[in-house]
């Protein structure tokens, strides 16, 4: 990835240099930061970047036409496109396009303050736009290009690059010897990038839409494997006979899957003898054995994965611009109000001082601007260091290297040493990954905007100063003017989730016949989001502070615990979903449907139920038997007793293996969230939630 990425963006760099395209840095910039995931991703991402630029260039032209004349209208034309910048961020549904929007207004507005021709104003607007364009296109054909040297799924691959570093533990712990430690910082590295990445490619992707369901499963159950891999690496943990015979026949059943997973097969379905709950050192075996088993079921019924070639999908969504509440929701609003009134503080002040230089503050509020504290200074925090690392190289460079450079040759040696690195930590993760990019722009606003090797520090200065100042005004503004504490917005996200889990559990309601389509996905897409927000939330609780932090941290502590299972919970769901819309293979007979149903609304209750406990409500109590599937199963058993020797149908013993699945993790995570006590935010309270 890092190696494509520097090829691109050297390809981009010598072509403004070469030809003396303006705005190089910004273009090489882009060049490293567009998606990478597959060359169909790029090519995507490439089209919205141009053509939110161009939009952006566009309203550029038209208000300086109208304003640029008279100081006071300018004044007011710049605080409310910061203003329309800033609420789109909050408001649009695609946050990229959003943000490249906004970004091509503050990146000209210091230009259209200069006291330089009108001409010379408007070309160079327009150059913003063209050295955009030119480094998406560069870029799309260097993936074009490793995409036919490297043929093949990506998705596919990186499932399998999962696979086997679980596969790696389990052996080490299977031969009874030291997990390595290479392995082991595999699957930790692999535990924290998540599996985000792997459900955004398979969103943009155009395979079939029963393709696609299935690979998200999947998806979701191997991130889940590498999640329970990553917590039974304990220090001093001791596996017994038993447990290192079990873990062995983990490793084959894993080596397994993977081998069919590349081979573009269907995996084999897979039983684990026996019901041992293995030691009191490794709790989490049994919870594994479940993840293995149910993968196969995913695809169970369905034809190999080779066969599924992509395609257009005539039934999905349309996109939309707006995200829903858009135009009623005041948060969007406040968030606007927020954003312009920092980045209009900061430009005000910076043309008071007459220091155009500290332009990037304004530039620094819109990149940093997220809808809550402790992920908005995460983000200030990343790039306020990476501007100075790479401002303190870019000084490095201009004092100890570049006076012994005389060609282009030597500083793209230079250049590309400096990318590789900023690209390599770019892809790390996304904890570090904006470290990595704001290290590669200090760099490149030094070295790239004239055509000669930089001899004053002046510009380095300038550019440090500038973030520091637009951080200091988000701090200010952002933290004190309707403050969002990410503590509170993660448990809002996940008793969220607690209540569209159990909308889909209960789905589809008698008379709903449109559910197996539109309502279905958006449902399903939501829930998977959310995972990812209160990942994302739980990161921002590190970075904020006061007097409530220790009761946050608790909080955050709990809820992750509480996500893994939530999330195995909405796996096998999906899976059982199937048998409640009664799809062809997965018919079940009148007698247990009516059961399921029972049993599917006794577990919304409970899910309901912790949502309540969460929001500090009275849940209602279920007046329905204790254990929700004794009557799923009697119903089902005396159903199917009349076969040979009584034994079940294959059918029916996958669809109560789900079954119980689903109960053992519901009833665990009620007891959990029933016995925690009321941690929750100082700042916040149940109305607010």
């Amino acid at each position: 990835m890092a190696a494509r990425m520097v090829t691109a963006v050297t390809l981009v760099m010598l072509i403004c240099m070469t030809f003396r395209i303006p705005y190089g840095a910004y273009a090489a910039l882009y060049a490293l930061t567009i998606s990478r995931e597959s060359p169909q991703v790029t090519v995507s991402a490439a089209k919205t970047i141009v053509a939110a630029f161009a939009i952006g260039g566009v309203y550029v032209l038209i208000g300086s036409l109208f304003f640029v004349a008279e100081p006071v209208l300018r004044i007011l034309w710049v605080i409310v496109s910061l203003f329309l910048s800033f609420y789109a961020v909050s408001a649009v549904a695609n946050y990229g396009t959003a943000t490249r929007f906004g970004y091509v207004v503050v990146v000209t507005v210091p230009l259209w303050d200069s006291f330089i021709s009108t001409a010379v104003k408007v070309e160079d607007t327009l150059w913003a736009v063209g050295a955009i364009a030119l480094a998406s296109g560069v870029t799309v054909v260097c993936e074009l290009a490793f995409g036919a040297i490297r043929p093949g799924d990506d998705l596919i691959r990186s499932v399998a690059e999962r696979l086997s570093a679980v596969e790696e533990v389990l052996v080490c712990y299977a031969s009874d010897r030291p997990v390595d430690k290479a392995a082991e910082t595999r699957l930790t590295r692999l535990a924290m990038l998540g599996a985000s990445r792997l459900r955004r490619v398979l969103s943009r992707s155009n395979h079939p839409q029963q393709y696609r369901e299935q690979m998200s499963a999947l998806v979701a159950l191997v991130g889940r494997l590498v999640d329970i891999a990553a917590n039974m690496m304990q220090p001093g943990i001791h596996v017994g006979d038993d447990d290192r015979q079990r873990m062995g026949a983990l490793a084959a059943s894993v080596a397994s899957i993977q081998a069919d997973l590349l081979h573009g097969k269907v995996p084999a379905l897979i039983k684990f003898q026996g019901n041992s709950e293995g030691s009191n050192q490794v709790l989490l075996l049994r919870e594994m054995e479940m993840t293995i088993s149910q993968i196969p079921e995913v695809f169970s019924g369905h034809r190999a994965i080779g066969e599924h070639v992509a395609s257009p999908l005539p039934g999905d969504r349309r996109a939309t611009l707006f995200i829903a509440g858009a135009l009623s929701n005041l948060e969007h609003y406040k968030f606007g109000l927020k954003g312009c009134l920092a980045a209009g503080l900061c430009y005000l002040i910076y043309n008071a001082l007459d220091w155009p230089g500290i332009s990037t503050a304004v530039t620094t509020c819109l990149l940093t601007a997220l809808t809550t504290v402790g992920a908005s200074r995460q983000k200030q925090v990343l790039r306020f260091a990476g501007v100075v690392v790479g401002g303190g190289v870019g000084f490095g460079a201009q004092i100890f290297i570049l006076p012994s450079v005389d060609s282009i040759v030597g500083f793209t040696v230079l250049f590309i040493a400096v990318t590789f690195v900023a690209a390599w930590i770019a892809t790390s993760g996304p904890r570090f990954s904006y470290f990595g990019v704001q290290f590669a722009v200090s760099f490149y606003l030094i070295h790239l905007q004239e055509f000669k090797i930089q001899t004053s520090l002046d510009v380095a200065r300038d550019r440090v100063v500038g973030v520091f100042f637009g951080l200091f005004m988000m701090w200010l503004v952002f933290d004190q003017l309707w403050a969002a504490p990410a503590a509170t917005q993660m448990k809002r996200i996940f008793i969220s989730n607690l209540r569209s889990l159990s909308q889909l559990v209960r789905a589809p309601l008698p008379g709903d016949t449109n559910f197996l389509g539109e309502r279905s996905a958006a449902l399903r897409e939501g829930i998977n989001a959310n995972f990812d927000k209160v990942r994302s939330m739980g990161d921002g609780v590190l970075f904020e502070f006061g007097s409530s932090r220790p009761r946050d941290l608790a909080l955050r502590d709990r809820i992750r615990q509480w996500q893994p299972q939530l999330r195995t919970l909405f796996v096998a769901r999906i899976a059982l979903l199937k048998y409640r819309l009664q799809l062809p293979g997965f018919e079940l007979p009148e007698p247990a449907r009516v059961a399921q149903q029972e049993f599917d609304n006794r577990i919304a209750n409970l899910l309901d139920g912790m949502a309540d406990r969460m929001e500090d409500k009275a849940a209602e109590v279920d007046a329905g038997s204790q254990d929700p599937l004794e009557d799923l199963e009697e119903t089902i058993r005396t159903h199917c007793s009349e076969g040979p020797q009584g034994l079940l149908p294959a059918q029916m013993e996958t669809f109560l293996a789900l079954s119980r699945s689903v109960e053992s993790v519901t009833m665990s995570l009620d007891k959990d969230i029933g016995s925690a006590e009321p941690v929750g935010s100082s700042r916040s309270s149940a109305g607010d939630i």
